[in-house]
């Protein structure tokens, strides 16, 4: 019987050659973009999961109150250098620790090669063991072990070797402001792009001891610099809870000297966060890369389910809609004694097939379409994650639910079809069938409209966001990194900056717009006779006399810092936003008042703008400018061009950066470009979005189509008795689309507050975001309206102009 079922089941493919191509095809594009989807969602939870011993390791995080409030002030996944030895040495069940220092931008010199390597980090010498670093050349016990050390992947090593064997080689090495000789001791594999980190050059960790760098008492007493990647492995099924009620002590154990008047518990914490966690549920202020987040596997968990729906509604309606093409083999195979079951089988078998073919398409479109994938969410996703054993069964039973669910519905209604009114031309299907039709339909319209929606928002939030003012002007400005061999000679070096007229101004800072604002400190007003510390959270940001006038910010009271007072070198500058939580009733209120900021006391000499410094996912936070006594503490220099001749303005930016700093590689960025990696991970959610929602939409349309070709085939006769009374096409197509229209309808009734909720959900991430404009709304529906109305309108035209005669003399 089987074979039989699959020989009636390729004839019937073949017989109907565009019902059966639509049904494969509707399929087959459902199932390619869930397969797509799907090992999106298999790569973002996979983060390090196979590090031997995921599930028992943890980063050690730091969280930091306000003092006066209890409020959390700063949530960082790094810690101090002293915390790791320290944690190791008190608690027993700590079973191994490793720590990660990131060096951010380092100039790497050999022979005449010379670069700037993004991913440099210090690594002590269990790291290799601890990650399971898949080691090229070298051993991996000691090739961190001794100062000086250094490790590099085998593209960075072939980037400055090339065919030389780079073992024992010296490199130089500029870790912070002067050259240091390193010996390459290692070469590894690179990280696998599902980890969430990517060191490109590790150094070995004991190198940090030299004063050169950081020095040995740093980090032994050093609680103040919270840049150490920690991180630790416990016993199997152990619970870090434990642990982490232990720690309010550890700290007040050790760090008591720190705070004067507070326990230490109270103004800082640690916590333990699982590594395989890091990727989609880490959120701190500081992370080694840019992560992923659950809701966005969530979100399009729910577009591929969406997508597989509307797939499988889709042929059943189109199944359902050819049933009068076979109600006869139906009527005759009950009449030779077939039973109702063994009819089911028959059409499941045949839905089952028809699955069968879609997915092995769906597999090989999958492996044509990973590449533009790859590209549009900056991954690198490879088809063999699906072939994995535990994940390939369950792909294999797909095409049995898919085929299962499409086909049940349309194995019933024909199973029940009556073989003596068939056999006599007499098929008339209740009006029970037609309404689950619509309801089907109506739900594939919902589900539709919530994508157009949720487009439409997603875009209009994204053009906000790039259009909205900021509080300054960004255009033209050109951003370097600031070395400490620049600082002796800064002023030369601006002073030959601008003798082009091309440039109009360069400045320094510790921090640039659309870098993170996460360095604070304690402030204080003038209470009385003596300084008092306030109940607010103050961010800063150390700059030179030039950063205000190069980004173009206002200032709403006072003056900006000037070279032509010395006491600006103790001033300080406040927003808008620092002013109000200060208690100043107006801008003007706040100068000349005394103010207390990191240790300095100063006078406050004016008042900017509120601007945004952060991304639009950050409120406006209160804010303090201050000159620093040490130029060390700079970290980038801004230098604003004329516009009308920008390649000039660089050449002559890079001119004077050899001149300078002929040994520290040229590189630089415009703050636009900075701008654009803000929104880089919404801006591949955008493509995604759009990309699956189309295809959504277009496999909904195929269901339309379907019911459309149902409907207006039962009503052929009607059609022609309406045109030999003189109905004209016009009216008829009318007629036909109404109640399809009403679907429609109905449909955005049910989408809109879901839809409404959703993004509404989504739009909280953001601190600045548009208000949902109602006219989304109507313009989904309407939207959604004219695509059913297209759709509809080739049948309902095929219909209405077709010759009454041929569908009336059956009468």
């Amino acid at each position: 019987m089987i074979k039989n079922y699959l020989k009636i089941a390729f004839r019937n493919l073949t017989k109907y050659k565009f019902t059966s191509f639509i049904n494969v095809f509707g399929l087959t594009v459902g199932l390619t973009c869930c397969l797509l989807i799907f090992t999106f969602i298999l790569h973002e939870i996979s983060y390090d999961k196979f590090q031997p011993n995921a599930d028992r390791v943890y980063r050690v995080t730091r969280i930091f109150n306000n003092q006066q409030t209890g409020a959390v002030s700063l949530n960082l996944s790094t810690v101090a250098p002293p915390f790791g030895p320290l944690l190791q040495n008190d608690f027993k069940e700590i079973e191994d620790m490793t720590r990660m220092y990131p060096n951010n931008v380092t100039p790497l010199k050999y022979n005449d090669k010379i670069f700037n390597e993004q991913k440099v980090f210090f690594a002590d010498d269990r790291f290799v063991d601890f990650f399971d670093v898949k080691m090229l050349r070298g051993n991996p016990q000691k090739a961190l072990s001794e100062p000086y050390s250094v490790m590099l992947t085998d593209e960075t090593a072939k980037k400055y070797f090339g065919d030389e064997d780079p073992i024992n080689k010296i490199i130089k090495i500029n870790p912070s402001g002067t050259y240091i000789n390193f010996k390459v001791t290692g070469i590894y594999k690179p990280f696998p792009s599902n980890t969430h980190v990517h060191p490109e050059v590790l150094l070995s960790f004991s190198t940090l001891n030299d004063s050169l760098v950081l020095g040995e008492n740093d980090l032994k007493t050093d609680f103040g610099n919270n840049s150490f990647f920690t991180y630790i492995r416990l016993p199997g099924n152990y619970d870090s809870k434990k642990l982490i009620a232990q720690f309010p002590a550890f700290l007040d154990r050790y760090m008591a000297n720190q705070y004067v008047g507070i326990k230490p518990s109270k103004a800082t914490s640690l916590s333990l966060q699982k590594l395989t966690d890091i990727h989609l549920r880490s959120h701190t202020d500081y992370e080694a890369e840019v992560n992923g987040d659950i809701s966005r596997v969530y979100i399009f968990s729910a577009i591929a389910l969406f997508i597989l729906l509307i797939a499988c509604i889709n042929y059943m309606n189109l199944s359902t809609a050819r049933s009068t093409l076979r109600a006869r083999e139906i009527g005759i195979r009950k009449t030779v004694g077939a039973t109702r079951k063994e009819i089911m089988a028959q059409f499941l078998s045949e839905s089952v097939l028809v699955s069968w073919i879609a997915m092995i398409l769906a597999f090989g479109l999958t492996s044509l379409l990973l590449p533009w994938l790859n590209k549009v969410s900056a991954q690198n996703l490879d088809i063999n994650i699906l072939l994995n054993w535990k994940i390939i069964i369950p792909i294999i039973m797909v095409p049995f639910i898919v085929g299962g669910l499409s086909g049940i519905y349309p194995a019933m209604f024909m199973s029940s079809f009556k073989p003596v009114k068939v056999l006599k031309g007499f098929l008339k299907t209740g009006s029970g069938n037609i309404s689950f039709r619509k309801v089907l339909v109506t739900l594939q319209f919902a589900i539709s409209i919530i994508l157009i929606i949720a487009t439409a928002i997603v875009f209009s939030q994204m053009r906000y966001m790039q259009h909205r003012p900021l509080g300054f002007d960004r255009e033209h400005i050109v951003t370097l990194p600031y070395p400490a061999a620049l600082s002796d000679k800064f002023e030369s070096f601006r002073t030959d900056l601008l003798e082009n007229s091309n440039i109009k101004n360069a400045g320094r800072s510790s921090r640039i717009p659309t870098g993170r604002l996460l360095d604070a400190s304690n402030a204080s007003m003038m209470s009385g006779d003596t300084l008092a510390p306030i109940k607010a959270d103050i961010k800063m940001v150390v700059c030179d006399h030039d950063f205000i006038p190069t980004y173009g910010i206002k200032m709403v009271a006072g003056r900006g810092f000037s070279r032509d007072f010395s006491t600006d070198t103790s001033g300080f500058l406040i927003n808008e936003a620092a002013a109000k939580v200060l208690g100043f009733k107006t801008n003007e209120d706040a100068v000349g008042k005394d103010f207390g900021y990191n240790g300095r006391k100063g006078k406050l000499i004016g008042v900017f703008n509120d601007f945004n410094f952060e991304s639009m996912h950050q409120k406006i936070v209160p804010l303090v400018l201050f000159v620093p006594r040490n130029p060390d503490f700079f970290g980038r220099v801004s230098i604003k061009i004329a516009g009308s001749n920008i390649p000039a303005a660089l050449s002559h930016i890079e001119n004077t950066w050899k001149k300078y700093l002929p040994e520290t590689p040229y590189e630089y960025t415009f703050l636009d470009e900075n701008f654009a990696r803000l929104y880089e991970v919404e801006e591949r959610q955008k493509s995604l979005f759009t990309t699956f929602a189309f295809f959504a939409i277009f496999i909904a349309c195929l269901g339309l189509f379907g019911l459309s070709a149902f409907t207006i085939t039962q009503r052929v006769k009607e059609i022609g008795i309406r045109k030999v009374l003189g109905a004209d096409v016009t009216t008829i197509v009318a007629l036909l689309s109404k109640d399809f229209l009403v679907l429609v309808f109905i449909s955005a009734v049910i989408a809109f507050p879901v839809a409404w909720y959703f993004m509404n959900k989504w739009l909280q991430d953001f601190a600045y975001r548009i208000s949902m404009p109602w006219w989304i709304f109507i313009m989904a529906a309407v939207v959604a309206a004219m695509i059913a109305l297209i759709t509809i309108s080739f049948q309902a035209i095929k219909a209405a102009i077709a010759n009454p005669v041929k569908s009336l003399r059956t009468e």
